[in-house]
This record gives C-alpha cells, sequence and structure tokens, in this order.
C-alpha cells in the first residue's frame, strides 16, 4: 500500500480530467498523502473545489499566487512530493516539459522535480500518434519519465483509437509499483489463484467459493516488487494485476498443467489457489435431464467422482531447493490440518484460516491467519486486509531466498 507516501497529483486539461478526483481517492484510500496541482485548463473541467474536497488539501493553481508561507511554492512541493504524478497528462503539458518549458506551476513542479515522475497521458489519438508527441514522449522517457499506455476506445471525440486514459484503479496500481522497493529483482514466482471449476454436463459444473482476492494481492505484491511473476487463475470476478504471464485456466487438471509448464524456470511456487480435489468421472455430452429414462424424476441423481492431482504434494515432492508456500482453508483444528498439510506437501510454510472465522471468509476483502513454517513455529495474525496480508507473506518468502 501507499501509507505515508507523499503524492502530488498534477491535472491538465482534457475530458480526462473527470477521472481525477476518483484518482485521489483512491490514493488517500490506500495510505497517500495528495496535494493538488491544476492547470488553468484543468479548471474549466473540473473544480479546484472537487479535488480540494477530495485530497483534503489547498489546491496549487497560480504561479504567482500569494504566497501563504514563506516558501517557495513549486520547490516547496517538488521537495514534499515522493512521486509526482500527472493524470490525465495533456499532448500540450507533454511538449512543454519535454523542452524544458515551465510557464504555469505545474510544469515548474516538474521542473524542479527531484522524485519519480508517471504521466498518464490522455489526448486524440491522432495528436498521440503525430510525429512531435511521439518523439515528446521518447524524450521523456529518456528523462526518466514513466509515461504509462493508453487505451483504445471511442474517445471523447467520437473518433475510435488509441488515446484514452487508464483507469483510476489502473493508474494507483502502477503508482504503487513505482514506489515499492525492488527486493525481488531477478527473482521468478508461479503463483495460483482463484477456484477451479469441474464440468458435469453443458450446463453444470462442480467449485468452491474462492475468490482469487488472496492470490491475485499476492501476484502483486510479488511484481511490484521487482519479481518476474507468472500468475496462474481459475475463474474469478475480479481484474487480474498486471503481472508479466497471466494463465487463464478452468479446471484443475488445466492448472496442473500451466504449473508444470512454469515450474521448472521459477524460484517460488505460491499455490494460493483452491483447485476442486475432486472431478466427475465421466462428463456428460448433453445437459443432464430431472426425468430419468422411464420419464419419472426419482429425487436425486447420482454423480462418480474421481479425484483431481494434488498439485501442491506433486511439486512439493521435486521442489529442490525451490520455495514452496501453501493455503488451507479449514472449518475447524486448522492449526492440525495445516501441520499435516505442511508435513505431507513439503511446504516451506503454509497459511491457515478458519473460514467460519467473520472476516475471513474466501469472498472477503480481509483474512485472520495463522504461519506455520516448516520448523512448527507459529504466527497469528488479527484480522487484516489481504493486501497487508499479502505483503507479510512475500517478506517471508523474500527471508528464504
Amino acid at each position: 500500500m501507499l501509507k505515508g507516501k507523499n503524492i502530488v497529483l498534477g491535472i491538465t486539461g482534457g475530458i480526462a480530467a473527470y477521472k481525477s478526483p476518483a484518482i485521489v481517492s483512491k490514493l488517500r484510500k490506500q495510505g497517500a498523502n495528495v496535494k493538488v496541482i491544476m492547470t488553468p485548463s484543468a479548471t474549466e473541467f473540473i473544480t479546484p473545489l472537487t479535488m480540494q474536497t477530495v485530497s483534503n488539501n489547498v489546491v496549487h493553481i497560480t504561479l504567482f499566487d500569494q504566497l501563504k508561507n514563506m516558501d517557495v511554492e513549486h520547490v516547496s512541493l517538488a521537495k514534499w512530493a515522493d512521486l509526482i504524478l500527472v493524470a490525465p497528462a495533456s499532448a500540450n503539458t507533454i511538449a512543454k516539459f519535454a523542452n524544458g518549458i515551465c510557464d504555469n506551476l505545474l510544469t515548474t513542479v516538474l521542473l524542479a522535480g527531484r522524485s519519480k515522475i508517471v504521466f498518464a497521458p490522455a489526448m486524440n489519438t491522432f495528436m498521440l500518434n503525430h510525429p512531435a508527441t511521439k518523439k515528446n514522449i521518447e524524450t521523456l522517457k529518456g528523462f526518466g519519465v514513466v509515461v504509462l499506455k493508453t487505451k483504445t476506445d471511442i474517445l471523447a471525440c467520437n473518433e475510435y483509437g488509441d488515446g484514452k486514459m487508464l483507469e483510476p484503479e489502473e493508474i494507483v496500481e502502477l503508482v504503487d509499483l513505482e514506489l515499492t522497493e525492488k527486493d525481488l529483482c531477478g527473482k521468478r514466482f508461479v503463483i495460483t489463484s482463484g477456484p477451479t471449476i469441474e464440468a458435469i454436463d453443458p450446463v453444470r459444473y462442480i467449485t468452491n467459493h474462492s475468490s482469487g482476492k488472496m492470490g491475485y494481492a499476492l501476484a502483486r505484491e510479488a511484481k511490484a516488487r521487482g519479481a518476474e511473476v507468472v500468475l496462474i487463475s481459475g475463474p474469478t470476478a475480479i481484474t487480474p494485476p498486471a503481472v508479466d504471464t497471466f494463465i487463464r485456466v478452468q479446471s484443475t487438471a488445466q492448472m496442473f498443467k500451466a504449473v508444470e509448464e512454469h515450474f521448472a524456470n521459477c524460484d517460488v511456487l505460491i499455490k494460493a489457489a483452491a483447485p476442486a480435489d475432486y472431478a466427475p468421472l465421466n462428463y456428460s455430452e448433453n445437459k443432464i435431464k430431472k426425468t430419468d429414462t422411464e420419464g419419472t424424476d426419482s429425487g436425486f441423481h447420482e454423480i462418480k467422482l474421481k479425484k483431481n492431482p494434488d498439485i501442491a504434494k506433486h511439486f512439493g515432492a521435486i521442489k529442490g531447493t525451490r520455495i514452496l508456500v501453501g493455503f488451507a482453508a479449514e472449518s475447524t483444528d486448522e492449526i492440525t490440518y495445516g501441520l499435516r498439510k505442511l508435513r505431507e506437501k513439503n511446504m516451506d510454510f503454509i497459511v491457515v484460516n478458519n473460514i467460519t472465522k467473520e472476516g475471513a471468509g474466501f469472498k472477503s476483502d480481509t483474512n485472520i491467519v495463522s504461519i506455520i513454517d516448516k520448523n512448527k513455529n507459529i504466527e497469528h495474525f488479527d484480522t487484516m486486509h489481504k493486501v497487508e496480508l499479502a505483503k507479510i507473506i512475500i517478506s517471508k518468502v523474500k527471508e528464504l531466498l
């Protein structure tokens, strides 16, 4: 998370400025302190009062405003910031900064900056693809500025093409990525997440309540800290994080195969998924009807199951010097079952929880866990957000590498 980080958000003139309040809100929810600079053009699209309200700070607009204190404003803001984010970044501001022009407060702060700078462009597709803009963006990258990609979509001018600014949650995630210490560079993680589904017929399947939130948080944290991340996910309803390789699977067999393909080149395997232990012995090509062959409803239908491969156990047996982290969701005696699973599957440590506790369920944003290592040391953690728990787990992995 961005707790305690100081971020200056620069807003330039463009319709995408309507997303800026959401960016500030999401930054503050992650614990960041935000100060806003608006260009005069930006105030035509969104009011300073709105940005003052969401940031809980005075909004800075005019370069030669009356001094509110003895600080030189553009220097003090530049010194204060851990990161300067410009979102939206117009073609005009990109051109000015690329050429060292500082004729407003934002460009002056940028030129006086000594922290990371991130630009989130937003403009008409022809403006974006003009040789001058392309050259200016490359110049900014040469300065060390991070220039985010844009999306292809219907733009405000009703033209279809590249130039749409990323969504607030995507921008905040990338800001977090830039501000996180890169202590896992060169390490390769394979992380599994979410449930798997086992088809009964074309309509029905067996699955569980896993949401994928924990695995996605782990993948996001590992990537933010510089690792190369392969995320293998069953069906989920949440947006995957930005990782190096994302693989979507359905069944446990597919998840096993995906892990097998990437296992040889990984340093760490984190089994955060909840793969189905069993699959139907026979798949029906046609929808199974409620009535039996005689046309009567017997009130029940028997489905024979076969055991799925145990992914954690298989790779635990051949892991060698790799780190293996597992999870156990139990409804009773979680420590006892966790210790057994840790031993049987040759894990380095296991994260166990009791799904019956409030705040520890599959679909919850929070969890209540105990972490058991292979020496049977046990640490208990009270209710915390899965994002924070991911930081703890990845840090424990780092200690073992």
